[in-house]
């Protein structure tokens, strides 16, 4: 890599086994750069000095850092989808369990486990920058557990073990239990899906991270020293009837409420991401600001900046070729239907040749 190339961060969204539709971009993004550095063995790994994800973009993040291509952890996937989300737990089998977790977290770890072996945070088998985002429950605090052994806290990440510290970032509540890890200096930390915090979508996450002084990067700002690429898992638009959500009980709140923080964490990157750069992919935010592109908070762009994601709606997956029923775009939305891991991952594939240009990657 030329001395003058900008630095590189490649950021993967949270979204269960929506992850398959991060995928289908991603061997895109491959391809591209493999024929502009004109070199067909090129990875990701190579290319990018910093890749971070949250809960299944961390298990994505994890496996591009230790040198598996978008091919490799796809097979993986669609391999283990349909065993990681498969039987839900049920009040009838397991009555004092079933209020938990709906699925059963061994089928997870165990794949997890035959996929990273015995690779630590500290082994020289990541092969570049890995940042996982986790979210550690007991003390209410986002942790970015970092591979780079001039971080201030490497010393505790570097001998966690690698698929212990995905598997933290992906105990999404609800769906799986929490995973308890050794910190370090006698602590026991209990973490939950990273995606409850503000970096479901850790794009602005990562920027912090590689710019910030507390942090071991501390890389120059400007859109030819930065280019960062964040990658989603598919959106939907979000609306419930008003005279339903002022008849909500406690637990109508309590299902919802997660929900609504992650749909404003997720544009309030977008929007922050697109304020601080000239992105060629910025996307309209709401009726008052728009897509931002007349504004930039800084005298020049601070970064580079690219977002790539799908909304799963009828008229974008029509303008994909792709014809679903009502029922089955509902379906698409949900991040546990691994029946459709296929499909996700074939909708990932079309948009990311439709809206995943040459051009856009520097």
């Amino acid at each position: 890599m030329e001395i003058n190339q900008p630095k590189r961060i490649l950021a993967l969204d949270g979204g269960g086994i929506r992850g398959a539709l991060t995928l289908g971009f991603l061997e895109r993004l491959e391809s591209i750069i493999r024929e502009k550095e004109n070199n067909k063995d090129l990875l990701l790994c190579d290319y990018f000095d910093l890749i971070g994800g949250t809960s299944t973009g961390a298990i994505i993040a994890a496996g591009l850092s230790i040198g598996k291509t978008a091919g490799e952890i796809k097979d993986l996937y669609l391999s283990i989808g349909e065993k990681i989300f498969g039987q839900k737990n049920s009040f009838w089998r397991n009555p004092r369990k079933w209020y938990k977790a709906s699925y059963s977290y061994a089928p997870l770890e165990e794949a997890l486990e035959d996929f990273f072996g015995d690779i630590t945070m500290g082994s020289d088998r990541i092969k570049t920058g890995l940042c996982v985002v986790t979210k550690r429950a007991d003390t209410f605090s986002t942790w970015p557990i970092l591979s780079n052994p001039n971080g201030k806290y490497f010393k505790y990440n570097k001998n966690m073990m690698l698929h212990k510290v995905v598997r933290a970032s992906a105990a999404a509540p609800t769906y799986f239990n929490p995973k308890q890890i050794d910190v370090g200096g006698g602590q026991i930390a209990t973490f939950i899906d990273g995606g409850l915090s503000l970096a479901n979508n850790p794009a602005f996450q990562l920027f912090l991270i590689a710019t910030l002084k507390g942090f071991p990067y501390r890389w120059p700002l400007g859109e030819d020293k930065i280019t960062l690429v964040s990658v989603g898992t598919g959106s939907s638009k979000k609306y419930i009837d008003a005279n339903k959500v002022a008849k909500f009980g406690m637990l109508d709140w309590a299902k919802e409420i997660p929900n609504m923080f992650m749909e404003d964490a997720n544009y309030l990157n977008q929007t922050v991401l697109q304020y601080l750069s000239n992105s060629p992919t910025a996307v309209h935010i709401d009726g008052e600001v728009g897509d931002l592109r007349d504004d930039i908070l800084t005298d020049k762009p601070a970064l580079h900046y690219l977002r790539y994601n799908v909304m799963l709606e009828e008229n974008e997956l029509n303008g994909l070729g792709m014809n679903f029923s009502l029922d089955e775009i509902k379906s698409l939305q949900k991040m546990d239907a691994a029946e459709n891991k296929n499909k996700l991952y074939e909708i990932g594939a079309k948009a990311a040749v439709k809206y995943m240009k040459a051009e856009h990657i520097k």
